[in-house]
């Protein structure tokens, strides 16, 4: 499986435009601009989302495809990783053939999103089998418990299992602080579990919250996806300078 990376850029996720910020990537050539920008601040992988004509959220494995190919030779070497997320649009059937369909060998998806339908387990061990790592998205203690009754033990105590703990998204305004981190610590201590983990955070506390995940010994995920600000709370130039305050924090 392929480790994940230890500070990836999330540059735009499923439902922000440039309506929130002019230098948010949209179009596939400008996703790369930017994670060739991110790559040279410190960033070592990519969380991919894709874009239809309108800015829309676009699950289709054909555009991945062409997106990982495009990648591959535009920063040979740069992991890329994709989304399943279903953005309000994508029923767990065609986040799943997504995952397996689209040629990524990293892959985002929500735990509490596939398991909508039935087949979520048999789903996590089609992808193991085809050497797809699949980061398993959390957002609470709740969706982790859940996680370690939908998947094989075996899978559970492997430390090649990806995951990735989001701060702040179900809270008031988004906003996360460092101590939202601690259940799902505690989680992995009595699960006796070492995972390959990583987190993500919303909000103005972004930064202070993957300074502590780093501290924790986990992979940190930046960008506007989840935050627009520094921790100073002034709106950040671009993702590369989101990712470069991050790296100044953690050295």
């Amino acid at each position: 499986m392929t480790p994940l990376p230890s500070l990836m850029v999330a540059p735009n996720g499923a439902t922000r435009t440039k309506a929130d910020h002019p230098a948010l990537p949209v179009t596939l050539d400008e996703v790369t601009e930017t994670a060739r920008a991110c790559a040279a601040a410190g960033a070592n992988g990519l969380h991919l989302h894709l874009r239809d004509a309108d800015q829309r959220h676009l699950l289709d494995a054909g555009a991945y495809r062409e997106a990982l190919a495009h990648l591959a030779t535009a920063l040979p070497g740069l992991p890329v990783q994709v989304t399943t997320e279903a953005g309000g649009i994508y029923a767990p059937g065609h986040q799943k053939r997504i995952a397996l369909d689209s040629g990524a060998t990293l892959v985002s998806a929500a735990w509490r999103e596939i398991t909508r339908e039935d087949g979520a387990t048999a789903f996590y061990q089609e992808c193991h089998d085809a050497g797809i790592a699949v980061q398993h998205i959390l957002y609470s203690a709740e969706d982790a418990e859940g996680l370690a009754r939908t998947l094989p033990r075996a899978m559970l105590d492997d430390p090649a299992l990806q995951l990735i703990f989001v701060l702040g998204r179900y809270v008031a305004g988004q906003q996360s602080t460092p101590e939202m981190l601690a259940p799902f610590l505690g989680w992995m201590k009595a699960e006796g579990i070492c995972p390959d983990w990583g987190l993500c955070a919303f909000g103005q506390g972004e930064t202070a919250c993957l300074v502590a995940a780093h501290a924790a010994g986990g992979k940190l995920r930046v960008g506007f996806e989840n935050s627009l600000l520094n921790a100073d709370g002034i709106t950040a130039r671009d993702n590369a300078e989101r990712v470069a305050e991050v790296v100044r924090a953690t050295a």
